[in-house]
């Protein structure tokens, strides 16, 4: 682990990385990186420093950025072209201003943006919207699609959420990288055995299998949770416990995501984003529910909270010190929240309004840290 503590930022202008002192009682930020590229996510390996950051957009085609030196410089892996290069193809003065020269896309134009990183073992993966899943064996430099999850038989039925069909979410199992979990919205989970080879669909309810109406077009029916799965995380353990934040409830499996249970009861909404569990407790964990569709989607009564179980989902409290009590507006995205993996587990969030908030108490305690960044799109610490 890094002596250094850091919380890596993706936003909607850029990489930043706040750097925390021993203690992280004071924080600076430093950035923007990656050319001020829309930034959906940023991750780093604490052993050695490196970290990715994938994102783009219509303009600038997607790509995966690497530094190898904390974030202090950064090189571009491109992959797909976006509106700058027609213009550069058929400018000669334009592609000179900008210092463009042809080249050939990996992927041509076949996705706009990377969403999600993920390393796994001695491999990176990437998902894009819309979605797909690239691996790298060269630690970033070089990526091939992972072709068993376009193929699968289901890709024709995906549907897209409000954000577009992302690939936001890859985690895996520690003490063995072949077994993967992807979340896509709004298709759903999806696992993988065997390293991404083949992959299983995994929505089932693990109550009331024959389905029941909720009311709400990404509730459960006919036997399923909603696709429209907005973030997962997985447990410390060999258990294969998952937790979900869907679009319509918090979910819980105990099965690696072969059916679900519901565990929102206790929560002010079924609606919110991110969710993050304790990195070695996997009873603790963190949600922050909005208001849902119709309403903002912003904290209930305009106050912020943070709801914590410890009980696995079983109950929920709603720990507010040090957040906004009133006319509080902001959102936060699916990765807009992380948990470090220090002896006192530090809990952060950043906001669509530019503040990040840490806690150093397992979420009984808040503080601002940063403010007036851009649209914070994900939040990672090391």
């Amino acid at each position: 682990m890094t002596d250094v503590p850091r919380l890596l930022i993706g936003t909607t202008k850029g990489a930043f990385i706040l750097d925390g002192s021993a203690d992280r009682a004071d924080w600076s930020v430093r950035g923007p990186y990656c050319d001020g590229w829309p930034i959906n996510h940023v991750v780093g390996d604490p052993d050695t420093g490196t970290m990715w950051a994938g994102g783009g957009g219509e303009w600038s085609g997607a790509g995966v950025w690497r530094s190898t030196d904390h974030g202090h410089t950064w090189s571009c892996a491109r992959l797909t072209s976006g509106k700058a290069d027609e213009w550069a193809a058929n400018d000669a003065g334009f592609a000179e201003m900008i210092g463009w020269a042809p080249w050939d896309p990996p992927f041509g134009t076949q996705f706009g943006q990377v969403w999600s990183i993920g390393r796994v073992g001695e491999r990176v993966y990437a998902g894009t919207k819309p979605a797909m899943l690239l691996v790298s064996d060269d630690d970033g430099e070089t990526w091939e699609l992972v072709p068993g999850l376009t193929d699968h038989p289901s890709a024709g039925e995906w549907n897209p959420g409000a954000a577009g069909l992302v690939l936001h979410t890859i985690i895996s199992d520690p003490a063995d990288p072949e077994k993967l979990w992807i979340g896509i919205s709004a298709a759903g989970v999806f696992a993988s055995k065997d390293g991404g080879a083949t992959w299983e669909r995994r929505n089932d309810l693990a109550d009331d299998p024959d389905g029941r109406a909720e009311g709400h077009p990404a509730g459960p029916a006919d036997g399923q949770i909603g696709h429209c799965v907005h973030n997962i995380v997985r447990a410390d353990g060999s258990e294969d416990v998952l937790y979900q934040q869907n679009h319509y409830g918090v979910w819980r499996s105990a099965d690696g995501g072969q059916t679900w249970t519901s565990i929102t009861e206790g929560l002010p909404s079924t609606f919110g984003f991110p969710i993050r569990v304790h990195p070695r407790d996997g009873q603790t964990l963190w949600t922050i529910p909005l208001n849902g569709d119709t309403q903002g989607r912003f904290p209930p009564n305009a106050a912020a909270a943070v709801w914590r179980s410890r009980d696995g989902g079983t109950t929920w409290e709603a720990r507010r010190e040090g957040l906004p009590q009133e006319a509080c507006y902001f959102t936060v995205l699916r990765q807009g929240m992380a948990t470090d993996r220090r002896a006192d587990v530090g809990v952060y969030f950043g906001t669509n309004s530019g503040s990040v908030f840490a806690s150093l108490d397992e979420g009984e305690t808040w503080r601002e840290v940063a403010r007036h960044l851009p649209t914070i799109l994900s939040v990672e610490a090391l």
